[in-house]
């Protein structure tokens, strides 16, 4: 991917240290558009105790209080904090910059987009800086060290947030045994902000989301994750603050999938280059939802690609065969781990036009990647695959992959598999992060796309390797094999937080469809929570460049209408935006990939009606509607639907009838 800077205006103010008492005690920075301002405490002894700090304003408004940062090195040196002899916050320089930025997104929501900032570089003369960005949709800031050559140990990271009012929030609560190893796959809480940590965790994975009393909402994000910890946060007076796994120390295999656990952990959270920029510390910034599952900080901070020509990588669907636990009916072999299911689901994929069909567990053996099991044909079927028009990939743990990685990738890249699908990760500690960015790069030189599964959330490294067509950290569909959630309303609340670190690898496409008290846990037959309808939508709204079809091939072949339809939607887009939202309650996305026009609509379990208007149709031109959605019946029996087409008019609306847990899908194609 290209990244296209445009110095709009570069206005570089250096000021020399002479003495702190010539610096201004405070330095603000202002959005583009105004209506953001970020104030720093730059010099003075007297503000925030003398430390670095940052808050926040939103037309006018405190919306967060003086939050201090730093960074505790275990050779004494605090970043951001003074000590006792006046050391290790001494502003000597402070540089603005105004850019207007450009950044080409092949693979991603949209084709390109373009963000405008005001930066702000406190540069210390401790060795260190710490840059801040305003954009018009939030704020970020990063340490960036330069000690030159070695190495230095980061004992601990002060990353607070703030707030003046006890507010609303959403929080996704770390769960298990171990709070810092787990899959990441976590409800949202609403609750306030003085109530964090009132149950049995202390822990909570980003983003975490607070409304203010005015309605706007500010998530807390980061970007930039290269051989770093990811970020928890944990309760603080007034907010939040940054807690982070510390680096293991030591390790051990569980015999059961041979994935590697932790067994002890060093005293720090990172061992790294002296000179280095970190993790962008994300704060997103909003007065209407629909602009929160489009906002595009994360992706835009990330480091841009290392992957020269990403031509080679094609996003699709994919059947599946685990979610539905390889449950092919009226065949005339027994369904399993063996080359008659995946040929079948093969034929099915050719069928349907669907590029993928991923191996899960169990074609290898568990502890040698390149061990393929003695019954599986693997080179017949990626032949027999390649010859419907269908390619395949393979699931691993992801150690195990790790173990023989160069040797895995060349040996299957010329055996002509696609891709794979890493799972069982569940850390997102400094070594399981390096072992994520040296899979991600190892796969994209032998030109193989990659699904990471068992994982946190993504911090842009969709942008920095673009063969990562989806990451989990997200509360899928696997979940309702095993438990009786909330799914439709978790359905609604995801998109605005956890869709804005990056896409999810959600595996939606459910054919047995249950009402909320019809719903039963069925680990060999799952079912869906809501409406067909709602199942089809989300191929829609959700981020997902490797769409799953979870469900067996025997349902599908059962409705092909409603599989057709799915079929019919791409996975990545020149254009998305959000036409109706309520963070909680519904969203309505619409997508344009290659002139036409895709509108996906969800509800929680509340049935509902909502007008839209479909702003992007062109004056004085007519549509073609092929519209699947709910009907008077869904709501009785969920995996009703109807399919009409009309057309519409430049300007028209219509209101969209959800059933409860419900849905609508559109495909819309100026004529």
């Amino acid at each position: 991917m290209n990244r296209i800077l445009k110095l709009t205006t570069l206005a570089i103010a250096a000021v020399m240290l002479i003495g702190c008492s010539e610096l201004p005690t405070e330095t603000t920075v202002t959005s583009p558009d105004g209506r953001l301002v970020l104030t720093v405490n730059t010099a003075a002894a007297d503000v925030a105790g003398g430390d670095l700090a940052y808050s926040l304003e939103f037309d006018g408004t405190q919306i967060m209080t003086p939050s201090p940062i730093s960074m505790t090195l275990t050779d004494g040196r605090v970043l951001g904090k003074r000590n006792d002899r006046n050391e290790g916050f001494t502003v000597s320089e402070l540089k603005r910059a105004s850019v207007t930025e450009t950044i080409e997104s092949p693979l991603y929501r949209q084709s390109s987009f373009t963000e405008s900032y005001n930066e702000l570089l406190v540069v210390c003369k401790e060795g260190y800086s710490v840059r801040f960005r305003v954009y018009d949709s939030g704020f970020a800031y990063r340490f960036e060290t330069n000690f030159g050559e070695g190495q230095i140990e980061v004992l601990n990271e002060q990353s607070s947030f703030l707030f003046p009012e006890d507010s609303k929030s959403w929080v996704a609560y770390s769960w298990g045994k171990d709070l810092l190893a787990n899959s990441f796959q976590c409800t949202y809480t609403q609750e306030t902000v003085g109530t964090f940590a009132s149950g049995d965790s202390h822990l909570a994975v980003l983003p975490l989301a607070v409304e203010m009393a005015s309605g706007v909402k500010v998530l807390v994000c980061e970007s930039d994750l290269r051989s770093y910890p990811g970020m928890f946060l944990t309760g603080e007076k007034g907010g939040y603050k940054g807690y982070f796994a510390q680096l293991p120390d030591s390790t051990y295999i569980h015999p059961r999938r041979c994935q590697k656990k932790i067994a002890t952990r060093e005293e720090i959270i990172a061992r790294t280059e002296a000179t280095r920029t970190f993790p962008w510390r994300v704060v997103v910034v909003s007065d209407d939802d629909r602009q929160l599952p489009v906002n595009n900080l994360v992706y835009a901070l990330a480091e841009p690609s290392r992957v020269k020509d990403a031509s080679w990588v094609k996003p699709g669907q994919v059947a599946w065969e685990w979610w539905n636990d390889w449950g092919l009916r009226n065949v005339d072999f027994e369904p399993g781990i063996n080359n008659e299911t995946y040929r079948a689901y093969i034929d099915f994929a050719s069928e349907f036009g669907i590029e993928y069909v991923i191996l899960d567990e169990g074609w290898s053996s568990k502890d040698d990647i390149l061990k393929i099991q003695d019954h599986i044909d693997l080179q017949g079927l990626v032949d027999y695959g390649k010859e419907k028009g269908v390619g395949l990939v393979i699931w691993a743990v992801a150690n195990v992959l790790d173990d023989k990685l160069e040797e895995a990738c060349s040996f299957y890249q010329q055996m002509g598999v696609k891709g794979f699908k890493i799972d069982f990760i569940d850390r997102d500690d400094q070594e399981s992060m390096d072992l994520i960015y040296r899979i991600c790069d190892a796969t994209a030189r032998h030109q193989l796309v990659l699904d990471i599964h068992g994982v946190n959330k993504p911090a842009g490294i969709n942008r920095t390797f673009p063969n990562v067509v989806n990451v989990e950290g997200v509360f899928g569909m696997e979940e309702l094999k095993w438990s009786n959630p909330d799914q439709p309303s978790y359905d609604v609340t995801f998109p605005f937080l956890r869709m804005l670190q990056g896409p999810v690898d959600y595996t939606q496409g459910a054919f047995v469809n249950a009402t909320k008290d019809g719903f039963e846990i069925d680990y060999y037959e799952p079912m869906g929570q809501g409406t067909r309808a709602h199942q089809v939508a989300t191929y829609v709204v959700f981020d997902s460049p490797l769409a799953m079809l979870c469900d067996t091939p025997s349902n599908y072949l059962e409705d092909p209408a409603c599989t057709r339809f799915i079929t019919e939607i791409p996975t990545v887009f020149e254009k998305t935006e959000v036409l109706s939202a309520k963070m909680g309650s519904h969203i309505v996305t619409a997508r344009e990939a290659a002139g036409k026009w895709y509108v996906g609509a969800l509800t929680d379990w509340n049935a509902r009606k909502i007008t839209v208007s479909f702003p992007f149709m062109k004056k004085g031109s007519r549509y073609s509607v092929k519209m699947l959605a709910d009907t008077e019946a869904s709501d009785v029996t969920p995996s009703v639907y109807e399919i009409t087409e009309f057309v519409l008019e430049a300007g028209s609306e219509i209101e969209l009838d959800l059933a409860q847990g419900g849905g609508a899908a559109m495909i819309i194609e100026e004529i």
